[in-house]
Protein backbone atom coordinates (compact mmCIF):
# COMPACT_ATOMS: atom_id res chain seq x y z
CA UNK A 1 0.00 0.00 0.00
CA UNK A 2 3.02 2.57 1.00
CA UNK A 3 4.32 1.63 -2.50
CA UNK A 4 1.29 2.48 -4.23
CA UNK A 5 0.80 5.76 -2.12
CA UNK A 6 4.00 6.98 -2.76
CA UNK A 7 3.98 6.32 -6.63
CA UNK A 8 0.23 7.94 -6.97
CA UNK A 9 1.44 11.19 -5.04
CA UNK A 10 4.61 11.49 -6.66
CA UNK A 11 3.01 11.32 -9.93
CA UNK A 12 0.11 13.89 -9.16
CA UNK A 13 2.10 16.38 -6.14
CA UNK A 14 0.50 15.38 -3.02
CA UNK A 15 2.64 15.43 -0.26
CA UNK A 16 2.16 12.43 1.69
CA UNK A 17 3.43 11.43 5.16
CA UNK A 18 3.40 7.85 6.05
CA UNK A 19 3.64 6.22 9.61
CA UNK A 20 2.13 2.72 11.03
CA UNK A 21 2.15 1.23 14.30
CA UNK A 22 5.15 -1.11 15.37
CA UNK A 23 3.28 -4.43 15.48
CA UNK A 24 -0.04 -5.84 14.01
CA UNK A 25 -2.61 -4.45 16.69
CA UNK A 26 -1.01 -1.04 17.75
CA UNK A 27 -4.02 0.85 17.94
CA UNK A 28 -2.34 3.30 20.51
CA UNK A 29 -0.05 3.53 17.62
CA UNK A 30 -2.35 4.57 14.91
CA UNK A 31 -4.17 6.87 17.77
CA UNK A 32 -1.28 8.65 18.04
CA UNK A 33 -0.54 9.12 13.76
CA UNK A 34 -4.15 10.26 13.84
CA UNK A 35 -3.59 13.21 16.32
CA UNK A 36 -0.47 13.88 14.23
CA UNK A 37 -2.14 14.27 11.54
CA UNK A 38 -4.87 16.90 12.87
CA UNK A 39 -2.15 18.96 14.14
CA UNK A 40 -0.23 19.24 10.92
CA UNK A 41 -3.16 19.95 8.86
CA UNK A 42 -3.23 17.22 6.57
CA UNK A 43 -6.19 17.24 3.98
CA UNK A 44 -6.87 13.58 4.37
CA UNK A 45 -5.96 10.20 6.40
CA UNK A 46 -5.43 7.17 4.36
CA UNK A 47 -5.71 4.05 7.30
CA UNK A 48 -5.74 0.34 7.44
CA UNK A 49 -7.94 0.16 10.41
CA UNK A 50 -6.75 -2.08 13.83
CA UNK A 51 -10.10 -2.16 15.22
CA UNK A 52 -12.89 -0.33 16.64
CA UNK A 53 -10.43 1.44 19.01
CA UNK A 54 -9.41 3.41 16.50
CA UNK A 55 -13.06 4.86 15.93
CA UNK A 56 -13.25 7.88 18.38
CA UNK A 57 -9.67 9.32 16.95
CA UNK A 58 -11.19 9.33 13.35
CA UNK A 59 -14.09 10.71 14.00
CA UNK A 60 -11.68 13.77 15.40
CA UNK A 61 -9.88 13.67 12.07
CA UNK A 62 -13.27 14.13 10.54
CA UNK A 63 -14.62 16.49 12.98
CA UNK A 64 -11.25 18.62 11.90
CA UNK A 65 -11.57 18.84 8.51
CA UNK A 66 -9.95 15.78 6.93
CA UNK A 67 -11.17 13.25 4.63
CA UNK A 68 -10.57 9.89 5.79
CA UNK A 69 -10.14 6.88 3.80
CA UNK A 70 -9.95 3.25 4.77
CA UNK A 71 -8.00 1.06 2.82
CA UNK A 72 -8.08 -3.10 2.57
CA UNK A 73 -10.22 -3.23 6.38
CA UNK A 74 -14.04 -1.36 7.01
CA UNK A 75 -14.35 0.05 9.70
CA UNK A 76 -17.14 -1.32 12.43
CA UNK A 77 -19.52 0.44 11.26
CA UNK A 78 -18.60 1.40 7.93
CA UNK A 79 -19.49 5.08 8.13
CA UNK A 80 -17.33 5.83 10.81
CA UNK A 81 -14.89 6.93 7.60
CA UNK A 82 -15.86 8.70 4.74
CA UNK A 83 -15.49 5.95 2.25
CA UNK A 84 -13.39 2.26 2.19
CA UNK A 85 -11.34 1.31 -0.78
CA UNK A 86 -11.07 -2.68 -0.46
CA UNK A 87 -11.70 -5.71 -1.29
CA UNK A 88 -14.85 -7.54 -0.78
CA UNK A 89 -13.14 -9.29 2.23
CA UNK A 90 -16.62 -11.46 2.77
CA UNK A 91 -16.54 -12.75 -0.98
CA UNK A 92 -13.30 -13.01 -1.08
CA UNK A 93 -13.30 -16.12 2.15
CA UNK A 94 -16.46 -17.32 0.36
CA UNK A 95 -14.53 -17.78 -3.08
CA UNK A 96 -12.07 -19.96 -1.53
CA UNK A 97 -14.32 -21.72 0.68
CA UNK A 98 -16.62 -22.65 -2.06
CA UNK A 99 -13.29 -23.87 -4.07
CA UNK A 100 -12.86 -26.40 -0.45
CA UNK A 101 -16.09 -27.76 -0.78
CA UNK A 102 -15.60 -28.38 -4.34
CA UNK A 103 -11.83 -29.91 -3.79
CA UNK A 104 -13.94 -32.44 -0.48
CA UNK A 105 -16.55 -33.39 -2.82
CA UNK A 106 -18.04 -34.73 -0.13
CA UNK A 107 -15.26 -36.05 1.89
CA UNK A 108 -15.53 -34.66 5.64
CA UNK A 109 -14.42 -31.28 6.18
CA UNK A 110 -12.29 -31.13 9.49
CA UNK A 111 -10.99 -27.67 9.52
CA UNK A 112 -8.63 -25.53 11.08
CA UNK A 113 -9.24 -21.71 10.99
CA UNK A 114 -6.16 -19.45 11.61
CA UNK A 115 -7.20 -16.02 12.10
CA UNK A 116 -5.62 -12.80 13.36
CA UNK A 117 -7.01 -11.91 16.88
CA UNK A 118 -8.94 -13.82 19.83
CA UNK A 119 -9.33 -10.46 21.92
CA UNK A 120 -11.17 -7.47 19.66
CA UNK A 121 -13.42 -7.58 16.66
CA UNK A 122 -12.04 -7.06 13.08
CA UNK A 123 -14.11 -6.85 9.76
CA UNK A 124 -11.67 -8.17 7.65
CA UNK A 125 -10.86 -11.12 10.16
CA UNK A 126 -14.19 -11.98 11.05
CA UNK A 127 -15.57 -11.35 7.21
CA UNK A 128 -12.65 -13.20 5.71
CA UNK A 129 -13.23 -16.30 7.94
CA UNK A 130 -16.96 -16.43 8.05
CA UNK A 131 -17.00 -15.84 4.42
CA UNK A 132 -15.04 -18.93 3.94
CA UNK A 133 -17.36 -21.07 6.12
CA UNK A 134 -20.41 -19.51 4.00
CA UNK A 135 -18.59 -20.21 0.64
CA UNK A 136 -18.19 -23.73 2.19
CA UNK A 137 -22.17 -23.98 3.17
CA UNK A 138 -21.95 -23.55 6.41
CA UNK A 139 -24.43 -21.78 8.75
CA UNK A 140 -22.89 -18.77 10.29
CA UNK A 141 -25.34 -17.62 12.77
CA UNK A 142 -23.66 -14.02 13.27
CA UNK A 143 -21.19 -12.40 10.60
CA UNK A 144 -19.16 -10.25 13.32
CA UNK A 145 -18.95 -13.49 16.00
CA UNK A 146 -16.12 -16.21 14.90
CA UNK A 147 -17.03 -18.67 17.91
CA UNK A 148 -20.71 -18.28 16.29
CA UNK A 149 -21.28 -21.37 13.87
CA UNK A 150 -21.42 -24.56 14.99
CA UNK A 151 -18.34 -26.86 15.70
CA UNK A 152 -20.03 -29.66 13.72
CA UNK A 153 -23.01 -30.18 11.33
CA UNK A 154 -23.22 -30.26 7.69
CA UNK A 155 -21.42 -28.15 4.67
CA UNK A 156 -23.62 -28.32 1.82
CA UNK A 157 -22.10 -26.48 -1.45
CA UNK A 158 -21.16 -28.35 -4.23
CA UNK A 159 -21.98 -32.55 -3.27
CA UNK A 160 -21.96 -31.53 0.36
CA UNK A 161 -21.01 -32.99 3.26
CA UNK A 162 -20.07 -33.21 7.45
CA UNK A 163 -18.20 -30.94 8.96
CA UNK A 164 -15.95 -30.51 12.29
CA UNK A 165 -14.68 -27.34 13.14
CA UNK A 166 -11.39 -28.61 14.91
CA UNK A 167 -10.08 -25.09 16.27
CA UNK A 168 -10.19 -21.36 15.91
CA UNK A 169 -6.21 -19.97 16.64
CA UNK A 170 -5.19 -16.00 17.18
CA UNK A 171 -1.83 -15.74 14.83
CA UNK A 172 -1.25 -11.94 14.70
CA UNK A 173 -1.07 -12.53 10.95
CA UNK A 174 2.37 -14.13 10.87
CA UNK A 175 4.27 -16.92 9.89
CA UNK A 176 5.71 -17.50 13.45
CA UNK A 177 1.81 -17.28 14.05
CA UNK A 178 0.57 -19.76 11.61
CA UNK A 179 2.99 -22.39 12.55
CA UNK A 180 2.01 -22.10 17.10
CA UNK A 181 -1.51 -22.33 15.91
CA UNK A 182 -1.01 -25.00 13.33
CA UNK A 183 0.51 -26.81 15.78
CA UNK A 184 -1.94 -26.54 18.33
CA UNK A 185 -4.81 -27.16 15.85
CA UNK A 186 -2.63 -30.42 15.07
CA UNK A 187 -2.88 -31.39 18.51
CA UNK A 188 -6.10 -31.15 18.49
CA UNK A 189 -6.63 -33.72 15.94
CA UNK A 190 -4.29 -34.94 13.80
CA UNK A 191 -6.73 -35.77 10.85
CA UNK A 192 -7.43 -31.95 9.64
CA UNK A 193 -8.07 -31.88 5.87
CA UNK A 194 -8.70 -28.28 5.50
CA UNK A 195 -6.80 -25.03 6.52
CA UNK A 196 -8.18 -21.68 6.36
CA UNK A 197 -5.68 -19.13 6.92
CA UNK A 198 -5.64 -15.11 7.01
CA UNK A 199 -3.20 -14.40 5.02
CA UNK A 200 -0.71 -16.14 3.02
CA UNK A 201 1.85 -15.70 5.90
CA UNK A 202 0.05 -17.32 7.93
CA UNK A 203 -0.15 -19.81 5.16
CA UNK A 204 3.39 -20.19 5.29
CA UNK A 205 3.55 -21.16 8.81
CA UNK A 206 0.82 -23.65 8.86
CA UNK A 207 2.14 -25.43 6.16
CA UNK A 208 5.72 -25.90 7.55
CA UNK A 209 4.11 -27.29 10.84
CA UNK A 210 1.85 -29.20 8.60
CA UNK A 211 4.97 -30.85 6.53
CA UNK A 212 6.92 -31.77 10.26
CA UNK A 213 3.65 -33.60 11.18
CA UNK A 214 4.33 -35.72 7.96
CA UNK A 215 1.07 -34.22 5.72
CA UNK A 216 1.41 -33.97 2.42
CA UNK A 217 0.02 -30.67 1.07
CA UNK A 218 -2.40 -30.40 -1.69
CA UNK A 219 -2.86 -34.60 -0.76
CA UNK A 220 -3.53 -35.29 2.84
CA UNK A 221 -4.60 -31.58 3.44
CA UNK A 222 -5.68 -28.33 1.72
CA UNK A 223 -4.91 -25.00 2.23
CA UNK A 224 -6.53 -22.18 1.52
CA UNK A 225 -5.88 -18.56 2.26
CA UNK A 226 -6.37 -14.76 1.31
CA UNK A 227 -4.46 -11.95 -0.08
CA UNK A 228 -2.23 -12.90 -3.67
CA UNK A 229 1.08 -11.09 -3.01
CA UNK A 230 3.60 -12.26 -5.22
CA UNK A 231 4.92 -14.37 -2.74
CA UNK A 232 1.67 -15.92 -1.81
CA UNK A 233 0.76 -16.70 -5.50
CA UNK A 234 4.27 -18.20 -6.04
CA UNK A 235 3.53 -20.59 -3.42
CA UNK A 236 0.19 -20.99 -5.39
CA UNK A 237 2.11 -22.18 -8.33
CA UNK A 238 4.45 -24.43 -5.81
CA UNK A 239 1.61 -26.36 -4.49
CA UNK A 240 1.97 -24.87 -0.76
CA UNK A 241 -1.25 -23.32 -1.05
CA UNK A 242 -4.33 -24.64 -3.24
CA UNK A 243 -5.90 -21.21 -3.57
CA UNK A 244 -5.77 -17.60 -2.34
CA UNK A 245 -8.16 -14.60 -2.86
CA UNK A 246 -5.95 -11.95 -4.56
CA UNK A 247 -6.68 -8.73 -3.55
CA UNK A 248 -5.48 -5.34 -5.18
CA UNK A 249 -3.78 -2.87 -2.41
CA UNK A 250 -1.51 -0.80 -4.75
CA UNK A 251 -4.52 0.43 -6.31
CA UNK A 252 -6.69 0.95 -3.10
CA UNK A 253 -3.65 3.38 -1.97
CA UNK A 254 -3.77 4.90 -5.14
CA UNK A 255 -7.13 5.66 -6.09
CA UNK A 256 -6.80 6.70 -2.29
CA UNK A 257 -4.14 9.07 -3.01
CA UNK A 258 -6.03 10.52 -5.73
CA UNK A 259 -9.24 10.73 -4.26
CA UNK A 260 -7.79 13.05 -1.54
CA UNK A 261 -6.02 15.51 -4.23
CA UNK A 262 -9.33 15.60 -6.09
CA UNK A 263 -11.27 16.49 -2.74
CA UNK A 264 -8.62 19.21 -1.52
CA UNK A 265 -8.80 20.65 -4.90
CA UNK A 266 -12.41 21.42 -4.75
CA UNK A 267 -13.60 18.20 -6.66
CA UNK A 268 -16.21 15.40 -5.80
CA UNK A 269 -15.93 12.65 -3.43
CA UNK A 270 -15.69 9.13 -4.68
CA UNK A 271 -18.78 6.84 -4.15
CA UNK A 272 -19.49 3.72 -3.20
CA UNK A 273 -19.78 0.58 -5.94
CA UNK A 274 -19.77 -2.66 -3.99
CA UNK A 275 -22.86 -4.38 -3.90
CA UNK A 276 -24.17 -3.47 -0.17
CA UNK A 277 -23.48 0.10 -0.90
CA UNK A 278 -21.06 0.38 2.35
CA UNK A 279 -17.43 0.27 -0.15
CA UNK A 280 -15.63 1.23 -3.24
CA UNK A 281 -15.47 -2.65 -4.58
CA UNK A 282 -11.35 -3.13 -5.82
CA UNK A 283 -11.96 -6.32 -6.70
CA UNK A 284 -10.63 -9.84 -6.37
CA UNK A 285 -9.94 -12.96 -7.85
CA UNK A 286 -9.27 -16.63 -7.38
CA UNK A 287 -5.76 -17.91 -7.50
CA UNK A 288 -5.65 -21.50 -8.61
CA UNK A 289 -4.21 -23.59 -10.57
CA UNK A 290 -7.30 -25.86 -10.11
CA UNK A 291 -10.05 -25.16 -10.83
CA UNK A 292 -13.46 -25.95 -9.23
CA UNK A 293 -16.83 -25.37 -10.94
CA UNK A 294 -18.20 -24.47 -7.10
CA UNK A 295 -16.74 -21.28 -7.42
CA UNK A 296 -19.59 -18.54 -8.32
CA UNK A 297 -18.44 -15.57 -6.00
CA UNK A 298 -15.23 -14.52 -7.94
CA UNK A 299 -13.62 -15.50 -10.94
CA UNK A 300 -11.16 -17.79 -11.38
CA UNK A 301 -7.20 -17.82 -12.50
CA UNK A 302 -3.84 -19.57 -12.82
CA UNK A 303 -1.38 -19.16 -10.56
CA UNK A 304 0.46 -17.73 -13.80
CA UNK A 305 -2.35 -15.44 -14.02
CA UNK A 306 -1.95 -13.65 -10.61
CA UNK A 307 1.63 -13.69 -10.72
CA UNK A 308 1.74 -11.49 -13.18
CA UNK A 309 -0.73 -9.24 -11.59
CA UNK A 310 0.59 -9.76 -7.95
CA UNK A 311 1.22 -6.84 -5.56
CA UNK A 312 4.74 -7.46 -3.06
Amino acid sequence: MQEGAKAKAAEIGVDLTVGSGKEEGDDAGQIELIENAIAQGQAGILITPMSVNVNDAIKKARDAGLYVIALDTPTDPPDVVDITFATDNCLAGQAIGEWAAGKLNGEKAIIAELVIFNDRVVSVDYCRANGFLQGMGIEVPTLEDMTSPAATGSYTTGAGGEYEIVCLEATGANEAGGKTGMETCLSKNPDINVVYTINEPTAFGAAEALKAAGKTIGQDVFVVSVDGGLAGVEAVKAGTIQATSQQYPLKMASLGVEAIKTIADGGAAPTNTSANGQFFDTGVVLCTDDPMDTVVSAPQESAQFCIDNAWG
